[in-house]
């Protein structure tokens, strides 16, 4: 854990210095708290506005760059936003703002939750894996993984994934958190990336990839191992597979590697079908035939079919987040502001910083956007998308 922490100031600490907010897409007009005086500018209502807003961390002394990095999550059935935050508190936030129920944990959380069937499974920074009834916060079971948590989890097939910042896939059954099965590599000796990759479930199969450059295919029943293919090569820092794994519907698996870029994957076998080589990618998504592939200073677009570059979104000195879809728009956390992007251009529409800035990827149900601010503020959005 230690190693990751280390990485992570050090991207934090170099996004705080840079001068300009956005390098080369710095023309977008940029956005801030509608409550707090200082940010004289109110949000554009042609791409969205702010429903309501609620102050869920109290600040504190010489706290300095605050973050929040855990996604929120949303409850559909009982209508309650989920949010960890620094302090180590689960809370459950009503659709008027104000919170429902509160859970304290013994410390921050790495990753956010996600709700399944009116339960909530949150992925503690203690090592312990809660399920709670989404609603009312009660507990249903928890599971000690004793390593912290780092992945938002998965629900699929009757189990529950989960994985953690020593490298260890977690899955226990979601009706009452029995251990299942779990799978493990040995971390690199060196520095690894700050982040882990959330598995991808489908058609019985498990795909995931680690901080020492793999990405594994395992058998969803027992976590057999299927295959497994090195991406970043020999050395023992910056190895990390750390993207969420893509399936497209043709069979084919993306995920990044820090150190040598984007690869393109068979996923029955993990034999390679092409690769692009853009180190410093840690998120990845798809839409469509088109890749989005986020890091260290830029976001970019892929053809899916070959990996041909589509365009490029200079990000400055900055670090991007996992970015997702919401009303056509692509929403980048970039930690100063949340970026409001055109995916057909890589135009940046809008930069929206409602207070220290947006780490968290935004969680979406809808057209409405719920968004944890790095200071501790969770809004609402009603996005209205490009064409207002």
């Amino acid at each position: 854990m230690r190693r990751k922490q280390l990485v992570s100031w050090r991207h934090w600490l170099g996004s705080a210095v840079a001068v300009g907010l956005l390098g080369g897409c710095s023309m977008a007009p940029r956005y801030g708290n509608p409550e707090l005086p200082r940010t004289a500018l109110a949000p554009p209502v042609d791409y969205f506005s702010v429903s309501w807003w609620a102050q869920l961390v109290e600040p504190t002394t010489l706290e300095y760059a605050p973050r929040e990095v855990a996604s929120p999550a949303y409850d559909p059935q009982s209508k309650t936003v989920i949010a960890l935050t620094r302090d180590g508190y689960i809370r459950g936030v009503g659709q008027d703002g104000k919170v429902k129920w509160s859970k304290k944990t013994a410390t921050r959380f790495a990753a956010g939750p996600t709700v399944s069937e009116g339960v909530v499974f949150v992925p503690g920074g203690d090592g312990v894996l809660y399920a709670l009834d989404a609603a009312t916060g009660d507990e249903k079971w928890k599971y000690a993984a004793n390593e912290s948590l780092a992945t938002v989890p998965v629900v699929a097939e009757g189990l529950v994934l989960v994985g953690s910042e020593s490298d260890t896939l977690f899955a226990v059954k979601a009706a009452d958190g029995v251990w299942a099965w779990q799978y493990r590599r040995d971390p690199p000796s060196g520095f690894t990336v700050r982040g882990a990759s959330r598995p991808t479930v489908r058609d019985g199969m498990v795909y995931m990839g680690f901080s020492d450059g793999y990405v594994v295919s395992l058998n969803m029943k027992d976590g057999a191992t299927h295959w497994e293919k090195s991406l970043s090569g020999s050395g023992n820092e910056f190895l990390d597979v750390d993207s969420s794994p893509v399936l497209d519907d043709h069979g084919q698996l993306y995920v990044t590697s820090f150190k040598n870029g984007i690869f393109a994957l068979e996923a029955e076998t993990g034999d390679m079908v092409w690769s692009s080589s853009v180190p410093g990618m840690t998120a990845l998504v798809g839409r469509g035939q088109m890749l989005f592939a986020v890091g260290d200073a830029r976001l970019d677009a892929y053809l899916a079919e070959d990996g041909r570059l589509l365009w490029s979104l200079p990000l400055g000195e900055r670090a991007g987040f996992t970015p997702v879809f919401a009303k056509g728009m692509l929403l980048v956390p970039i930690q100063r502001s949340l970026l409001f992007v055109d995916p057909k251009t890589g135009k940046s529409r809008v930069s929206w910083n409602p207070g220290d800035g947006i780490t968290a990827t935004p969680f979406v149900a809808g057209s409405q956007v719920f968004v944890l601010s790095n200071n501790g503020w969770l809004y609402a959005l009603d996005v209205r998308g490009l064409n207002g």
